[in-house]
């Protein structure tokens, strides 16, 4: 299940914009997307090894610790220093949303009902000290994210291990956890407490990174952790404000089909503001030249200004990360809990106006089904209640009669007051002209970032209509739709994500069948299917997909932008 740190952080990919580049900010629809997919070959001539790539960013790279990182598939900076059990593909588009094998020889081999996966290491791992990377370093890297003092990591594992719900970690109990084996140096053995066909997935994030238990100096390793990947740390300012990397001399490429390893040496720079960093990348001098970001957008107006200049245009990477943003119900909430009320609301939303609230159509398609539109979620094509372009007024009247309420509605829409054209005021206002039309008044209220975000996540103050969004951990309709749509998912105390409070025992069941298949594919289809099937009772509005438009330096080679992020991948980018 997504955790509040992995939304916020999603989140932060994309409000990262500012206006700096142009004065002020197009009304209109924005510049055209011209059908760019993924990324390109960035400055000509065949990628060479050498140089250093430097990334400016705006958030710095905090607790740069396997175990308390909780990024999609193990994170860009991350991934070039931990390695793990698998990975995923470093391919444009939607080659890359596949998961390939890392440290591990395959995907893992299942048991017949998949609560058993076994897993053989490739020959010739080491750390950056040239000591070999065993299968019991994979089991105490595992273990030690359970520790309360490394919270913040992914928290699949304490659910689907044996034991995993009660284990303090290694410091507390240094028995450890039995539903992890290693029989030997190179085969890892885990046991789940029930069937789990993505288990391939889950074992890309950084828990599985092997840590050598000697070299454990708890709190302390994220200062300088023990590299199983192309790149050790060197350097770790300020809790990850400075991050410099360099070469991992032990590092096999023979092992390792993902990484391409170009540059000599990485040089992370953060705490930027985001217009300066689109500045710096747009004026390309000196380092910056060679230069990245791995978390800063091109804002609408800004991207309008690069639109204009061939040269820059080349320059943007354009990326889609598996990610949709909507209209809640809490049909706990009059007059929310009349699905004609919701239906009426579904007919009347204008999704052109929401698309040029949320900055154009270069930056945001469409949606009307909840899961993305990328075949590794599954998706599958509907759209119960048709707006059009523009919405269907009639159409919502007459539902809204049909509800007893002939003369339409007054009702409250909450939203956050953050800049990240998502859940902020411009949606909301573009959603209250167009209900107006269908003779629903709108008030909007807007709250304060964390406000927001625990007033939508609480069973007791959530509202009754309110802007979401969700991002999944992995390319996959299960972390999408599982915690939003399992009834068994509802947490009365603490963050509840399945805001609709959908508990039906066809769904829960169909979760519990499909997380039974080992087939990716197949589980995909499954997934469509379901998410056509939850959209009947319009619990939510999906309303679009953000697209991402990233700048890189004018020496940059070899970009490369996969569905599983969105982003470019710094594993495969070059300086020479």
């Amino acid at each position: 299940m997504s955790q509040p740190s992995v939304i916020s952080r999603r989140v932060a990919t994309t409000a990262a914009v500012s206006l700096a580049l142009v004065a002020g900010l197009a009304a209109c629809a924005g510049p055209k997307d011209d059908g760019e997919s993924g990324g390109g070959s960035g400055a000509s001539g065949k990628p060479q090894k050498g140089g250093t790539l430097t990334v400016l960013n705006s958030n710095p790279q905090e607790d740069f610790d396997p175990a308390r990182l909780y990024t999609s598939g193990g994170g860009n900076v991350p991934s070039l220093v931990f390695r793990t059990l698998t990975t995923r593909n470093r391919e444009n588009g939607a080659a890359g949303a596949e998961v390939v094998p890392d440290l591990a020889t395959d995907l893992g081999t299942p048991s017949k009902n998949a609560t058993v996966w076994t897993y053989t290491l490739k020959d010739g791992l080491k750390y950056e000290d040239g000591t070999a990377i065993t299968s019991a370093d994979i089991k105490y890297g595992i273990e030690r994210s359970f520790a309360a003092e490394l919270s913040g990591g992914a928290p699949y594992l304490r659910d689907w291990l044996i034991g995993g719900a009660d284990y303090q970690g290694p410091y507390k109990d240094k028995k450890g956890l039995d539903s992890i084996e290693v029989p030997d140096d190179k085969t890892i053995v885990f046991h789940l407490n029930k069937p789990e066909g993505e288990f391939p997935y889950l074992a890309t994030q950084t828990q599985t990174t092997p840590v050598p238990q000697a070299k454990d100096t708890g709190t302390k390793y994220e200062e300088h952790p023990v590299s199983s990947g192309p790149y050790k740390v060197v350097s770790n300012e300020n809790d990850g404000e400075r991050l410099v990397l360099e070469r991992n001399p032990h590092w096999s490429a023979a092992t390792d089909e993902e990484r391409k390893a170009y540059p000599d040496r990485i040089d992370v720079r953060s705490g930027l503001d985001s217009a300066v960093i689109n500045q710096r990348l747009s004026a390309s001098q000196g380092a910056d030249a060679a230069a990245v970001t791995t978390d800063t957008n091109l804002g609408p107006a800004e991207l309008a200004k690069v639109s204009g200049d061939k040269k820059l245009a080349a320059r943007v990477g354009t990326g889609r990360f598996g990610y949709t943003n909507y209209i809640a119900f809490n049909p706990k909430v009059k007059p929310f809990d009349d699905p004609k009320v919701r239906q009426a609301i579904s007919y009347a939303v204008d999704r052109s106006s929401v698309i040029n609230a949320a900055g154009g159509s270069s930056l945001a398609e469409p949606a009307t089904t909840y899961l993305p539109n990328q075949k590794s979620f599954g998706y599958t094509a509907y759209d119960h209640f048709p707006a059009g372009e523009t919405g269907n007024a009639a159409k919502a009247k007459e539902l809204l009669k049909e509800a007893g309420h002939p003369n339409g509605l007054k009702v409250t829409l909450t939203h956050s007051n953050d800049k990240d054209f998502e859940t902020s005021p411009e949606i909301a206002t573009a959603l209250q002209a167009a209900l107006k039309k269908a003779g629903i008044t709108v008030e909007l209220k807007g709250l304060e970032g964390n406000d927001y975000s625990d007033t939508i996540h609480s069973a007791s103050k959530e509202p009754g209509f309110f802007l979401a969004h969700w991002g999944a951990d992995w390319p996959s309709g299960g972390p999408f739709l599982a915690p939003i749509f399992d009834g068994r998912q509802i947490v009365k105390d603490g963050a509840n994500f399945n805001t609709g409070f959908l508990n039906d025992a066809s769904v829960n069941k169909e979760i519990d069948e499909i997380n039974k298949l080992t087939d990716l594919d197949a589980a995909a289809r499954r997934w469509g299917a379901l998410d056509k099937k939850i959209g009947e009772q319009a619990l939510t509005v999906p309303l679009f997909h953000p697209v991402y438009k990233r700048l890189f330096g004018q020496d940059v080679k070899n970009v490369v932008i996969s569905d599983w992020t969105g982003v470019l991948d710094i594993s495969q980018a070059a300086v020479k």
